[in-house]
């Protein structure tokens, strides 16, 4: 591993590549990091069963995606927000008629809302297009993937195709000085004191289940990436 400025970076093949990740993800929580932030990138995060141009590729396409407006997190159509801006400046209507007119203005506002709301979706789902079309057919073919949030920048890319075995590149950097310290203590205990790092596996239970009629345990081990020396 490297360190430097820009963060931690790991060149090697897709099993080295994806040990960096979990031992970047193992530090983050060992520091206490939890929450949102840490979720996404443990599931942005290049795993043992993907691909670099299938799954990471997805996964940064959906991550990189315009992010969900007030409608859509409300669980709106647009036509659902029309609607509602309908009967908002029907309710005013009445209001003026009844010579409400603080009322009035008050539903006036509320159907003004609706119909900002509705164009937002419309606009947020129109922009997520473009950007899907655009990212799997230009991007990916310019850029490394990347993923970004106020937690951590990181970015993964082949290198050196054609030249036999497959050889990537994954950077991860942690956006607070601070806790990036941290992670950089943690990590050199990992190469001063691990010889052999597991690397998680998608568990087949599925089959094993169907075959002993019972439900396979969870273990730590099938929740987190674990270390072991020799």
């Amino acid at each position: 591993m490297e360190e430097s400025i820009s963060g931690f970076k790991r060149r090697g093949s897709w099993g080295e590549v994806v040990e960096h990740g979990e031992r970047i993800t193992r530090a983050l929580h060992d520091a206490g990091v939890e929450g949102d932030a840490f979720s996404d990138w443990n599931e942005w995060r290049p795993k043992s069963h993907e691909r670099l141009g299938e799954d990471v590729n997805e996964k940064t396409a959906q991550q990189a995606s315009v992010a969900e407006g007030e409608g859509e997190k409300a669980g709106k159509t647009p036509n659902d927000d029309l609607k509602s801006a309908g009967e908002k400046l029907s309710r005013s209507y009445e209001k003026v008629e009844e010579g409400d007119n603080e009322a009035a203005v008050e539903s006036w506002q509320d159907s003004i809302n609706y119909v900002a709301r509705a164009a937002d979706s419309v606009g947020r789902k129109a922009l997520r297009k473009v950007e899907d079309t655009v990212y799997r057919k230009v991007m990916t073919q310019l850029a490394p993937y990347y993923f970004d949030n106020e937690l951590v920048s990181a970015n993964i890319q082949q290198v050196g195709r054609g030249t036999g075995d497959e050889e990537f590149v994954f950077e991860v950097n942690v956006n607070d000085d601070h806790l990036k310290e941290q992670v950089s203590e943690t990590l050199k205990q990992f190469e001063d004191e691990v010889d052999r790092w597991h690397i998680d596996t998608e568990k087949e239970t599925e089959v094993a289940e169907a075959v002993e009629g019972v439900e396979t345990p969870v273990t730590d081990q099938n929740k987190d990436s674990k270390s072991t020396t020799n």
